[in-house]
């Protein structure tokens, strides 16, 4: 189920997710082990028994991070499963899920708990949601959810597929979709604090 992406970063793969007007997404996780050993959990997936013995044996899971408001769903389970793990949230994610206690709020500046090992900033600006972008230093990896997708050719079907490649979702290279283009209402505000073309130089992880 994990995958070694690079020098102390595993991905995974879940279950398939169902969204407006019938569009299935996939879902997918990254989990970092920071220098202290701890681990960093990037929008987690479903959490299965396979999930959970794989992840248990690289470290002990301390940060549960969501890393825009359209990525939260499995964020409970994986909470009740490791009560001691801190939650992080994304703006406008808070009012979405009264039902989670948060511990943090995600912003421009990475916790102390994981600066030495992974940057971050907060794309703001966008209708749809606020996004904050992650770099692991190690691995040099750049992690997109939303902002940056690329989508096997022949993920969806029908009218949907007609859709997704005018969105620029099943292009040969890794795009900003069209609608999330449009959406940003205040360009100003995105991004602040650290360019994102230092992101762009690293891997892009597709969620």
């Amino acid at each position: 189920m994990l995958k070694q992406f690079g020098q102390d970063i595993w991905i995974a793969d879940g279950s398939v997710v169902v969204a407006i007007w019938g569009f299935h997404y996939p879902t997918r996780m990254a989990v970092i082990r920071l220098s202290d050993g701890n681990l960093f959990i990037w929008s987690p997936v479903a959490l299965t028994d396979e999930v959970r013995t794989e992840v248990d044996a690289l470290g002990k899971v301390c940060h549960l991070i969501a890393p825009n408001s359209l990525h939260h769903v499995f964020i409970a389970d994986w909470k009740r499963a490791y009560p001691g793990a801190q939650v992080y949230a994304a703006p406008g994610l808070r009012e979405k899920r009264k039902d989670v206690a948060f511990d943090g709020d995600l912003g421009n500046t990475p916790s102390p708990d994981w600066s030495a090992d992974i940057d971050q900033v907060l794309v703001q600006g966008n209708a749809i949601t606020g996004e904050v972008v992650f770099f692991h230093r190690n691995s040099a990896t750049a992690i997109f959810t939303d902002l940056i997708q690329q989508f096997p050719a022949n993920w969806f079907s029908s009218w949907r597929a007609l859709a997704a490649k005018l969105d620029l979702m099943l292009g040969p290279e890794p795009a900003v979709p069209r609608k999330f283009r449009v959406a940003f209402t205040n360009r100003r505000a995105a991004p602040r604090g650290l360019p994102l073309n230092a992101f762009l130089h690293g891997l892009q992880i597709r969620c």
